[in-house]
């Protein structure tokens, strides 16, 4: 079974509907960075255990919940005119922004056995996921 039938046959409707109205690259590119959280938190399993696979696992977190919200804010409503656009644009990437921040600070400050290694490096390939965006057509 595919990837896209598992989240079909279990995820519950309303994502369902969530995800079918963002844009086709930003879909991708969620998609993408599910990908390199899962491999590389395999690959910090090999190298610090559980709590580095938790680590790195939060790291992928952190940026794709802060994407989750950034395409929910940009696909709501319909803006007629570029202003609008932009408009929402820059406040999604606000509330990107401040949810990455309170999220690292969260996790930074909560989580004592961190491995900060893999979580850093997780967060930054995430974030350079996430810009691959532009690469994306949207067909």
């Amino acid at each position: 079974m595919s990837a896209l039938g598992i989240i079909h046959r279990f995820a519950p409707r309303g994502v369902l509907v969530f995800l079918s109205v963002l844009g086709r690259p930003l879909r991708t590119v969620l998609k993408w960075q599910v990908y390199v959280t899962f491999g590389l938190a395999l690959v910090a399993g090999f190298l610090w255990g559980v709590h580095g696979v938790l680590s790195t696992l939060l790291g992928g977190l952190v940026n794709f919940t802060a994407g989750l919200a950034y395409g929910w804010m940009v696909s709501r409503g319909k803006g007629a005119a570029a202003e609008d656009a932009l408009r929402k644009m820059i406040r999604a990437e606000g509330v990107k922004i401040l949810l990455i921040v309170v999220q690292l600070w969260l996790v930074l400050s909560l989580y004592k056995d961190l491995v900060v290694p893999g979580f850093l490096f997780a967060f930054v390939v995430t974030v350079l996921t996430f810009a691959a965006a532009f690469a994306v057509r949207d067909d």
